[in-house]
């Protein structure tokens, strides 16, 4: 079946989109494959600022997701991949959604816009990096047309992850 995707307009977060992903993410379910706990205020003030120097220095980052409504619902985009493992120096591209929006497809919608973006910013590949249980996200990687490159367990929580890549320029 395929339906029309949402509307979702992507922007750089702000300072107020902190304590909105704060609150939105004040949830066992969607941070089931995040830690599993909501992480405090500071964390996403912190988040939001480097991802404010991502979009001044690289024209791409975590934006904030808003809906048609212009609330704030998660967030979508690319960064430098974080740990000090995994596919090291690459952009990943990932999301997070308010629970009340899964299922609708706008981390499609948003995710298509990031590589859209991304691309003309001249990055050459992106990867994400999923928990093998996430399976809402693995569904997204696919659609997306992203391939299963490697599978993997994390350091600290020892379990089963996927690299998914997607080349975003013609070689």
């Amino acid at each position: 079946m395929n339906r029309a995707l949402p509307v979702v307009r992507l922007r750089v977060p702000t300072d107020e989109d902190a304590v909105a992903w704060h609150r939105i993410f004040d949830d066992p379910d969607v941070m089931e494959f995040h830690g599993g706990r909501p992480a405090e205020l500071s964390v996403y003030e912190e988040l939001t600022a480097r991802q404010r120097r991502h979009d001044a220095e690289r024209g791409f980052c975590l934006w904030t997701m808003v809906d048609e409504a212009g609330t704030v619902i998660g967030f979508t985009g690319a960064q430098p991949w974080p740990q000090d493992w995994g596919p090291k120096g690459e952009i990943e591209i990932g999301w997070r959604l308010a629970r009340a929006y899964w299922g609708k497809g706008y981390v499609t919608a948003a995710a298509r816009q990031t590589l859209e973006r991304v691309r003309a910013a001249g990055v050459p590949e992106v990867v994400a990096m999923v928990d093998a249980r996430n399976t809402r996200s693995i569904a997204v990687t696919e659609r997306l047309g992203m391939r299963l490159a490697e599978v993997f367990t994390t350091p600290a929580a020892r379990r089963q992850g996927h690299c998914y890549r997607l080349p975003l320029q013609s070689r």
